[in-house]
């Protein structure tokens, strides 16, 4: 219970609801707990006992009608503390899925290597829906089932002790304490098989994110049975796992009213030598019959607060996350840098332990509004020394610097309002062409949208082949749009930011010929006094670069223009000759 009392905070915002709704249980605990059992013992002997006075039609109504008005105020205060523990459990949920989703926009690209993305969904749905009944279950039921509890048992001890002493308050409640021990060992099997269903689910999910992910190569490789069975052979473990949780989550209940039976025949046999009356009797057994209730739910909270646990311990693996690309706490001011980079001894692992660093050592000084290329083998650290710039991760040796300033020492936020990347497979949001745009500079009008537009040849089939123009959703991952459509829309977010800093991941790959060539004009436009990074796969892209860093094993073993690395770099020349390109331009 210690766990959570951190998260308890989550109710400070529902508390007016959350203090409406627990009040409604005490009423519902007390008319449950005592106001039944009283009936018995004090309002049905006055009609059906043996020496019962004859009642008037007036009497035998007012007393009739106790029944209903327990039942009613049972009821609707039933009601209203469901209602309004329901009411604040969505708020809390609200909550929870925000701050779980604000936490992952937080967190660094290394954190989204180690995760998957159906794992990270299944906790930020499930487990924060889990958590959301564990606090509101527990803030219910911790007032309503103890009070209750506390009523009924109270009644009997009061009751038994009254009509025969102490020994028969023993006999009542010596059951009580043995509904302990099935709870304790519920609760220890719950944690181990909710543990081993949560992972199964992540798994789930999993399979349906990478198959709706990859629905085209799918079809294309005639892989429907192959990932029909594997999903069907990861459904049969889930439900395995479900049925396991079921068998412990289950057997709590009947197991507590097999001893409170138990305990009940041992109270029967008791009264029965004491002989005891009847209605002190039956009021007795239903007081006692209504304790178990309680009981049984408590017992429900402790497999609820173990359910809750191992939710609470997969949010807190992410909640709880460093952000190691934080703000430094008294960040230099930066407004519009001028692009000069410069990496002092970077050197990079994806790992702490990494044997081999994807770069090592490296020094180079890329001036302000140069052009530089990035060449090298697969693997070799061009992507790496790119996303090093805009801190997508942050150097595990020496340092990355624009304008002299370590990019540690500014804000994560006014580095990358200073740059712009095309990425070799952008990606589009399931809305608006128009908004679409917008992520370039959100701030922008619509007329500089629709400029930014017609810079990368895009306005055109925008307005002519789209249904809606700059209004037509484009669907997920811009499904609507061709490859060559794609680009140039990130081309157009390239050009509405208009920042210093521009890194192009092989921007033109998915044009056709005829788009590559109007795309490389408006390029060439684009990067005009700006400091650009060129992720280069073909040399067809690198005609215009002013200097060009050769990648080798996470090192830069080349520097230079074209000319002189063909003549003086082995691995430059190997790779240029290994490509049939045109002449590249002499700078």
């Amino acid at each position: 219970m210690r766990r959570f009392l951190p998260y308890f905070k989550y109710l400070r915002a529902v508390r007016a609801p959350l203090i409406g709704g627990i009040i409604c249980g005490l009423l519902a605990g007390a008319a449950n707990g005592a106001g039944l059992p009283a009936m018995v013992k004090y309002v049905f002997p006055r009609i059906f006992g043996a020496n019962a006075a004859p009642l008037t039609p007036l009497q035998l109504w007012s007393i009739a009608l106790w029944l209903p008005f327990i039942f009613i105020v049972r009821g609707v205060a039933g009601y209203f503390n469901n209602y309004l523990i329901q009411y604040a459990g969505v708020r809390i949920l609200e909550a929870i899925r925000y701050d779980y989703f604000r936490k992952l926009q937080e967190l660094p690209l290394a954190f989204f290597q180690r995760m998957s993305s159906g794992e990270l969904i299944t906790r930020g749905l499930g487990d924060t829906n889990q958590l959301q009944n564990t606090l509101t279950t527990v803030s219910n039921d911790l007032t309503q089932q103890p009070v209750t509890l506390i009523c009924a048992l109270g009644y009997v001890s009061y009751l038994a002790f009254h009509e025969r002493g102490a020994a028969l308050v023993a006999v009542c409640l010596v059951t009580v304490p043995l509904c302990v021990f099935p709870i304790r060992y519920v609760g220890k099997k719950l944690v181990q098989r909710t543990e081993i269903l949560q992972s199964h689910g992540d798994s789930i999910t999993d399979r349906f994110t990478e198959n709706l992910a990859g629905v085209k190569e799918v079809r294309a490789f005639g892989l429907e049975d192959y990932e029909t069975q594997r999903f069907a052979g990861l459904s049969r473990m889930m439900v395995r796992a479900q049925m396991k949780v079921a068998k412990y989550a289950q057997a709590l209940t009947p197991t507590i009213e097999i001893i409170s039976a138990i305990g009940i025949a041992f109270t029967f046999v008791y009264a029965y030598r004491l002989r005891l009356d009847l209605a002190s009797f039956i009021s007795i057994i239903t007081a006692l019959y209504i304790s178990y209730n309680p009981i049984k739910r408590l017992g429900a909270i402790n497999n609820e607060l173990k359910r809750g646990g191992v939710s609470l311990q997969r949010l807190e693996e992410v909640l709880n996350e460093p952000n190691t690309i934080a703000d430094p706490p008294n960040p230099v001011t930066v407004t519009r840098l001028r692009g000069e980079i410069a990496f002092i001894g970077a050197t990079f692992a994806y790992k702490k332990k990494e044997e081999t660093p994807a770069l090592r050592d490296v020094t180079v000084r890329i001036p302000a509004g140069a052009i530089c290329a990035l060449v090298g083998p697969s693997g070799a650290g061009k992507t790496t020394f790119a996303n090093l710039v805009p801190r997508f991760y942050d150097v595990t040796a020496g340092m990355v610097t624009i304008d002299g300033i370590d990019l540690r020492a500014m804000r994560t936020a006014d580095l990358r309002r200073n740059i712009a990347i095309v990425s070799q497979d952008p990606v589009l949001f399931n809305e608006t062409l128009y908004n679409n745009l917008l992520v370039g500079r959100p701030d922008a009008t619509r007329e500089e949208v629709m400029a930014a537009a017609r810079d990368a040849y895009a306005h055109d089939f925008i307005m002519n082949l789209l249904p809606q123009g700059y209004d037509t959703v484009v669907g997920e991952r811009g499904s609507q749009l061709s490859g060559g459509q794609k680009q140039r829309v990130a081309i157009a977010r390239a050009f509405l930011r208009n920042a210093p800093l521009l890194i192009l991941d092989e921007a033109t790959s998915a044009l056709d010929s005829e788009s590559e060539a109007a795309i490389q004009a408006a390029l060439k436009k684009l990067v005009i006094g700006k400091t650009v990074i060129i992720i280069a796969h073909r040399f067809s892209t690198i005609r215009d670069a002013t200097m060009i860093l050769v990648f080798d094993r996470g090192r830069v073993i080349g520097e230079g223009n074209h000319a002189r690395l063909y003549q003086s770099n082995p691995l430059y020349k190997s790779l240029y000759d290994g490509q049939a390109v045109a002449p590249l331009s002499v700078a």
